[in-house]
C-alpha cells in the first residue's frame, strides 16, 4: 500500500522561473537607464513573487517517496531526537525508535526499514525484519488471544493480529497456522487471515497436466491436503497420493495431476503416466547400484519403508520393479531385490 507519492521535476522549475530572474538582473546591470522607476518596481515585485513560488516548489521537490506499509522501505534520516530518529516519509516524518537505530547512523543516511502502525495508528519504522511481509503466506505460531481474535509471533515486538472474522476455525494458542499477511481495509493496519482460499484464483490459467509446480500445504481435510499452487491457485493432494509426511507450511515440489471440468485442480507428488514409470525405473536402478545391488524391499513392504529407501510411492515402486524385471535387470527374492550382473 502506497502511503504517499509526491515529486516535482526540478529541471522544469529551473526552466520556468530562472530565465526571468536572470533577465531582470541583466537589465539592471546592462541597461539601467532604459526603464522607469515604476517599471523596475513592477519587475522587482514580480521577481519577489517568482522567488517565493520557486522556494515553495523546491521545498516540495524532494525525491520520490513511496511509503509501503508492511514492506521494506529505503528512507533518509532527517533528524535525531532523544528517543530515536525521524525518517523522511514524504509529507510525514516517521519515527525510528532508539533501540532499532544501527550504530554510527547519521542524519542524511539511507536506512532499510519495515513500516507498520503502532497501537495509536502512527506509522513506525523498525530495522527488524518480520517473518513475512504484506502479501506473503507464512506458517506462524499463535502466542496470545483476546476477545477479538488471536496474535501470532512474526518476529517483531508487536505481534500480528488475526481477528475472528479471518479464521476458518478457532485458532489455539501454541499451534501453528498458514496465514496470509494483508492490510485491513477498515483500519489500515497489518493483520493476518487464515481464510487462504479467498485469496486464490479459481480459474487455473497457465497450468497443464504433469507440469512441475511448487505446493504449499495449508490445511488437512478428510479427502487429503489443500495446497496453494505456485502461490496463486488452489489444489488438492488426495490421501492416496500421499506416501510421505506432508507438513503444513513447508513448500514441496509437486505436479499437476488433473485439471478438472469444475475448474478444480488435483495435484500429485510424482509425475503421472509413462514418463512417471521411466523416472521411477531410473531412480530404482540408481538406488540398487548405490546399495551394492541389493534392496531389502518387496511388494509386501510398507509404503513408509519404501519411501524411506527409494523416495517413491508404493504404486510407483511396483511399476518400476515390474519394468526392471521385464528387462531382466533384477531378480526378486523373498528378502528383497537383487541386481543382475551384465554377464
Amino acid at each position: 500500500m502506497l502511503i504517499n507519492v509526491y515529486k516535482v521535476p526540478v529541471d522544469k522549475v529551473s526552466q520556468t522561473y530562472l530565465p526571468p530572474i536572470i533577465t531582470f538582473v541583466t537589465d539592471i546591470m546592462v541597461k539601467p537607464s532604459e526603464k522607469s522607476v515604476f517599471q523596475y518596481l513592477r519587475i522587482f515585485i514580480e521577481l519577489i513573487i517568482r522567488l517565493q513560488v520557486l522556494q515553495a516548489i523546491v521545498i516540495q521537490s524532494k525525491r520520490l517517496v513511496m511509503i509501503q506499509l508492511g514492506k521494506l522501505n529505503q528512507l533518509e534520516v532527517l533528524k535525531e531526537v532523544d528517543f530515536g530518529m525521524y525518517l523522511d516519509g514524504g509529507e510525514d516524518e516517521i519515527l525510528l525508535p532508539q533501540k532499532y537505530i544501527p550504530e554510527k547512523t547519521q542524519v542524511g543516511d539511507l536506512l532499510s526499514v519495515f513500516i507498520y502502525r503502532d497501537s495509536e495508528d502512527r506509522l513506525i519504522a523498525t530495522t527488524q525484519q518480520p517473518l513475512a511481509y504484506v502479501g506473503d503466506l507464512a506458517y506462524l505460531k499463535v502466542v496470545d488471544t483476546n476477545q477479538y481474535g488471536v496474535f501470532l509471533d512474526w518476529g517483531l515486538l508487536k505481534d500480528l493480529f488475526v481477528p475472528f472474522s479471518e479464521q476458518n476455525k478457532k485458532m489455539v494458542v501454541g499451534n501453528y497456522y498458514v496465514v496470509k499477511v494483508i492490510i485491513d481495509e477498515q483500519t489500515d493496519r497489518i493483520i493476518a487471515s487464515a481464510r487462504i482460499e479467498r485469496f486464490l484464483k479459481y480459474i487455473p490459467e497457465g497450468l497443464v497436466e504433469n507440469q512441475a509446480v511448487e505446493l504449499l500445504p495449508f490445511e488437512y481435510t478428510d479427502l487429503g491436503v489443500k495446497t496453494v499452487i505456485n502461490g496463486e491457485f488452489l489444489g488438492v493432494l488426495y490421501h492416496n497420493e500421499v506416501f510421505k509426511p506432508v507438513p503444513l507450511g513447508a513448500p514441496i515440489k509437486g505436479y499437476i495431476k488433473k485439471l478438472r471440468s469444475d475448474q478444480k485442480v488435483d495435484v500429485s507428488l510424482t509425475k503421472s503416466g509413462y514418463e512417471e514409470v521411466l523416472d521411477s525405473k531410473e531412480e530404482l536402478w540408481k538406488k540398487l547400484n548405490e546399495y551394492k545391488g541389493y534392496l531389502p524391499l518387496t511388494d509386501k513392504s510398507e509404503p513408509e519403508a519404501i519411501y524411506a529407501l527409494v523416495q517413491m510411492s508404493k504404486k510407483n515402486f511396483k511399476k518400476a520393479v515390474g519394468g526392471l524385471f521385464k528387462e531382466r535387470k533384477i531378480t526378486l527374492q523373498e528378502d528383497g531385490i537383487y541386481l543382475l550382473s551384465d554377464e
